[in-house]
């Protein structure tokens, strides 16, 4: 599966790289060119090709290029990029026109960064280089593999034929059609007519409406449909031993980098037939998100918040349990009430001593203990049974969340 890190370049690096590195490294930018050049056809039998065909001289320009402007981001603090980073996005639209993935040409940008590095490492003993410095240069160099990678991506993906989006529009939806499932023929011959591998696990994401998209941030298995009410995308996942495993930081990174002014939550990781669940669960968090009870920055994961999902699926449902429960607080003066409650919470969730709840609640130790023989009074046999303590539990926790959640959306509403 072709994968790149997040974009970077030099000057994302925390401080620059002595100019002097520039004069050491230029010298040798003829001879590591050929290096690599004779590296990448060795390593991958795609690339071996005469040098004086269309695709060798793009191979020996790419190289070339790539080097000199590495060596010129040293010596400069802002070099031009447009016919530089133009290249790179030529490199990704050809691989499409050839009918190939991405994965030979980021093979071919791990090869160059490997043959570049072995010759860093001989400059810098000859050179007598600290080992900070070239610690440094490897982060930058590596990095700017990947940026160059990206560029390719993005390329690639300009010159993918509008059919085949369409086809993995369709994909996409196919494999959240409900009640009537989807036919497995049918899903793998429209995969294969858009070069996808078909995964047993996967994870649903979704996105805010009119969510804007940098798409060369996604990997090339992503499939995405922002034309929906409701936008969304389907991340691959592999599966693992005790179940389908979670998203991975390196996908959830790629989420943020793909949506930097937009929030998304991604749902559960699950297998194929379960699609249309992991995108329910995370629309429910986004929901979540929007109203002020999630706040995980870019990306939301519905694995970090089961408990929050399941108590907030059905608030008509919790209301209902509550009467059931908690009938007789309703005698309570409001403010009486909500005291009461939020030391039964306290209670049942710490499971404290007077003082230490008296810290929580910010009352006197005194305060708490009667409140505790009012709520023993009024709850009297309901707080001993085992279901009835568990399910009023559940009830303070779920009405804790969503009172969480009303007084975000006063506050967004008022401006606050």
């Amino acid at each position: 599966m072709p994968r790149t890190l997040e974009p970077g370049g030099l000057d994302q690096l925390p401080s620059p790289l002595p100019r002097r590195l520039a004069t050491i490294l230029r010298p040798e930018l003829p001879s590591l060119a050929q290096e690599i050049i004779q590296e990448i056809p060795r390593a991958l039998p795609e690339y071996d090709r005469p040098m004086q065909s269309p695709y060798g001289q793009a191979l020996q320009i790419g190289v070339e290029r790539a080097l000199i402007q590495f060596v010129a981001r040293v010596s400069e603090a802002d070099p031009p990029t447009d016919r530089h980073d133009d290249t790179y996005r030529r490199l990704g639209r050809f691989e499409a026109h050839e009918g190939r993935s991405l994965d030979s040409l980021q093979a071919a940008y791990r090869i160059g960064a490997q043959v570049a590095w072995r010759r860093v490492m001989r400059l810098a003993a000859r050179h007598d280089l600290s080992s900070t410095v070239t610690a440094r240069l490897a982060d930058a160099l590596f990095a700017y593999m990947n940026e160059l990678a990206s560029l390719s991506l993005a390329g690639y993906m300009d010159a993918r034929p509008a059919e085949v989006e369409d086809q993995r529009r369709r994909l996409l939806q196919l494999l959240l059609r409900r009640p009537t499932p989807v036919s497995e023929r049918a899903i793998t011959e429209l995969a294969e007519l858009t070069d996808w591998n078909v995964p047993e696990e996967l994870t649903l994401v979704a996105l805010e409406p009119g969510a804007e998209c940098v798409r060369g941030a996604l990997d090339c298995d992503v499939l995405i449909d922002l034309s929906m009410d409701e936008p969304c995308l389907l991340v691959p996942g592999m599966p693992g031993e005790n179940g389908p495993q979670p998203l991975s930081e390196e996908r959830r990174k790629m989420l943020a980098a793909a949506f930097p002014d937009s929030r998304v939550a991604a749902g559960l990781s699950v297998p194929r037939g379960y699609a249309a669940d992991s995108l329910r669960w995370a629309r429910q968090a986004l929901t979540l998100v929007t109203a002020g009870v999630l706040d995980d920055g870019t990306v939301t994961s519905c694995e970090d918040h089961l408990v929050t999902l399941w108590l907030l699926s059905d608030c008509a449902l919790i209301d209902q349990v509550a009467r059931r429960h908690l009938a007789t607080m309703d005698d309570f003066e409001h403010g009486q009430r909500e005291r009461l409650l939020a030391t039964l919470h306290t209670w049942l969730t710490t499971r404290g001593t007077a003082a230490e709840m008296a810290d929580e609640l910010h009352v006197h130790p005194q305060t708490v203990r009667h409140r505790i023989k009012r709520l023993e009074k009024e709850l009297g046999g309901r707080l001993t049974d085992p279901d009835d303590r568990f399910a009023i539990e559940i009830v303070l926790r779920a009405m804790w969340l969503r009172g969480r959640r009303d007084i975000a959306s006063t506050e967004y509403r008022d401006g606050r």
